[in-house]
This record gives structure tokens, C-alpha cells and sequence, in this order.
């Protein structure tokens, strides 16, 4: 039986920043349990008390990195005195920025196709969590008549499949002169979808 000496949260916490760095350098499928415990300085007896395979180490981390990204987003959607275009706007460049990780980019170790299952759940819950957060300002929009939509929830849907494009923009790496192009489509597209007039929009991302 492993012998517990540090507060539960603190040891999973000590894993899961162990384990978020090796992954990080060496990659996940390259990185292995023996590797996470011995960079800690722990028996694998207590890695398996906290978790039981290396990939809900990852889960954990994905839900840990979300939870993070939608409190960021959070506090774009409820700021007060904030019309619905520039929530929308800095909503934005606000998921853009959040993405960002050291030099690189947040779980692009996951972006290959040994990892699709993992990836697939990382779109998932992230979808699930920033959609409602969307529609709240696409509402707000339309109630106070700043924006024009057909309907909220078709708005919506193409709102997310405009970012999903931007977002593969993004790990594809693409030269900065094309990704320009893209964040312009995007605006453009973005600005018509909810009715707002051209130019009404400055993303920066």
C-alpha cells in the first residue's frame, strides 16, 4: 500500500506539472510513467494511487487547461459596460491569445495522428464549454439590437465553425502573410454572420 505523505491535491498537482513538461519536450506517446515519477522522485506505486493510466494524466490536463481558458472567457462575457461587438472582438482574440504555451503552442504534442482520440476530446469539451459562452453574447447582441441574426443558435453555429477554421490556421503554422489573410476572412465573415457592418471589427491575433 502506498504510503501518502503530502496533501492529495499538492501531490496531483506535482504530477501533472511533471508530466505537462515532459510532454511538452519529449511528447506524449514518447513519454512514459517511469519517466514522470522518476523526474518527480516518486515510486510508480504513487503515480497509480492518484491516476490510472498516463492518458487520464492528460485528460486531467486537458480539463485543467479549460477550466482556465473558459474563466478568461468568463470574464469577457460578464464584463459590464462592454458593448456585444467589442465582447465579441476581444471573446476573440481573448481564445487566441489563451492557446499560447511557453514558445509553442497549447497541446500541439497532441496535434499528429497517434493522438486523434485525445484530440478529438480536447475539441469536444472545449466546444461544449465556449459555445454557451458565445451564445450569450450573440444575445445580448440581439436583444439590445446590435446585432442582426435570423437566429441565435444558427448564428452561433456558424460563429463556431469560423473559429474552428482560424484554429486550424493556427497549428498548421501558416506564414504570416497567410494567416493575415485568414484573421481577415474571419473578421469579415464574423461581422456579416451577426449582421454588424464591414470594419466594425478589429481582431488582433
Amino acid at each position: 500500500m502506498v504510503r501518502i505523505t503530502k496533501d492529495p491535491q499538492v501531490r496531483m498537482t506535482e504530477i501533472l506539472d511533471a508530466a505537462e513538461e515532459l510532454f511538452y519536450v519529449r511528447g506524449y506517446h514518447e513519454t512514459a510513467v517511469s519517466d514522470i515519477v522518476k523526474s518527480i522522485g516518486v515510486a510508480q506505486g504513487t503515480f497509480y494511487y492518484y491516476f490510472k493510466s498516463k492518458e487520464e494524466v492528460m485528460e486531467a490536463l486537458i480539463n485543467r487547461q479549460i477550466s482556465k481558458f473558459i474563466f478568461e472567457l468568463e470574464k469577457v462575457v460578464s464584463a459590464d459596460g462592454m458593448t456585444p461587438p467589442r465582447k465579441l472582438e476581444l471573446f476573440v482574440q481573448t481564445m487566441f491569445h489563451t492557446i499560447h504555451y511557453k514558445d509553442g503552442l497549447l497541446f500541439e504534442f497532441l496535434f499528429n495522428d497517434q493522438h486523434l482520440h485525445l484530440l478529438d476530446k480536447l475539441r469536444r469539451q472545449g466546444k461544449q464549454l465556449v459555445m454557451p459562452l458565445l451564445l450569450r453574447i450573440i444575445e445580448e447582441g440581439e436583444q439590445n439590437k446590435a446585432f442582426t441574426v435570423i437566429n441565435s443558435h444558427v448564428a452561433l453555429v456558424f460563429v463556431g465553425g469560423i473559429l474552428n477554421c482560424l484554429f486550424d490556421a493556427v497549428y498548421e503554422k501558416l506564414p504570416d502573410a497567410l494567416f493575415e489573410q485568414h484573421v481577415k476572412m474571419a473578421t469579415i465573415l464574423l461581422e456579416k454572420n451577426v449582421g454588424l457592418p464591414a470594419n466594425s471589427l478589429n481582431i488582433q491575433l
